[in-house]
């Protein structure tokens, strides 16, 4: 599968662009690629599908895809008085994020959530329980402004459905014939870990759960592969328990404390039609 390596045009933590060679390898031939937890969209502009349904719980995001798809020209001219030394200020940050948490307009919270990943903190994506998005301004010299990589992913996007679904309805939607990419939030590196608030909810080990057993669920009785990649733990192997499971080559560090961070691998597991035999080994000799 041809992988063209494009950007995407919104900054991810935790997205996919430097592994979309290694995801493209193993996703198989389908008409349809679906993906419950699409982010940034790595694997979606890097991939070769000739439709897509693109979902994901923050509607946010699925508000601001829906516009570029329709109105790329207006939304991206609109965008560029944002990207100017004026608005780099931690005061106009602040200002400018207190009027998103505000606003019901469509297309002003569109401009302005592109806005507050390009300048808030490392391309965070945060919200309270509230609600409200909470990233902090991230002092940079001069924010990037994606115009290229809005039009190409305005362009790809008329081949794609967005959609603003709990995961487990875009499971129920799918139908044989597709393939399922899942990249949902990180699985905790011990059972007290919390989760970063991802559109004023989390994503429990509950959740994590519950999305093994429709990926297994959908390969096994239904036909529908399903690839998910995660934390390289004994949780999800456990969980996973039945894939094809192969490892990445990327360490991320876990924990908010310098000192205490460690270095965790990640995997990728394939979900098909005919499952691997359990294997005991050190990721699975005992439960989580």
């Amino acid at each position: 599968m041809a992988v063209n390596k494009n950007r995407a045009f919104l900054k991810w933590a935790g997205g996919k662009y430097s592994l979309v060679e290694k995801i493209n390898a193993q996703l198989p031939v389908a008409n349809k690629l679906i993906e419950p937890f699409v982010g940034a969209g790595s694997v979606f502009l890097n991939s070769d599908y000739p439709h897509y349904v693109l979902n994901d719980i923050n509607p946010d995001l699925i508000s601001l895809y829906n516009l570029l798809k329709q109105q790329p020209d207006v939304l991206i001219n609109d965008l560029k008085a944002f990207f100017t030394p004026e608005h780099n200020e931690e005061a106009t940050y602040y200002a400018l994020r207190e009027e998103f948490n505000q606003t019901t307009d469509e297309h002003y919270r569109a401009l302005l959530f592109v806005y507050l990943n390009r300048h808030g903190y490392n391309g965070l994506c945060r919200y309270s329980l509230s609600g409200r998005f909470n990233v902090p301004f991230g002092r940079y010299k001069r924010p990037y402004f994606p115009e290229r990589e809005m039009y190409v992913f305005a362009e790809k996007s008329q081949h794609a459905k967005f959609t603003c679904l709990p995961f487990e309805k875009v499971f129920q939607r799918a139908r044989k014939g597709s393939v399922i990419y899942c990249d949902p939030p990180y699985a905790p590196i011990s059972k007290t870990a919390l989760f970063t608030s991802y559109a004023a909810k989390q994503f429990s080990l509950a959740c994590q759960n519950k999305l093994a057993t429709l990926a297994k669920r959908a390969a096994y009785k239904r036909g529908i592969p399903v690839l998910i990649s995660n934390h390289d733990l004994p949780l999800t192997r456990q969980l996973y328990n039945g894939a094809h499971i192969s490892t990445l080559n990327v360490k991320r560090s876990i924990s908010q404390k310098g000192h205490k961070r460690k270095p965790v691998s990640e995997l990728l597991a394939f979900f098909d039609d005919t499952p691997v035999m359990p294997i005991t080994d050190e990721h699975n000799a005992k439960a989580v």
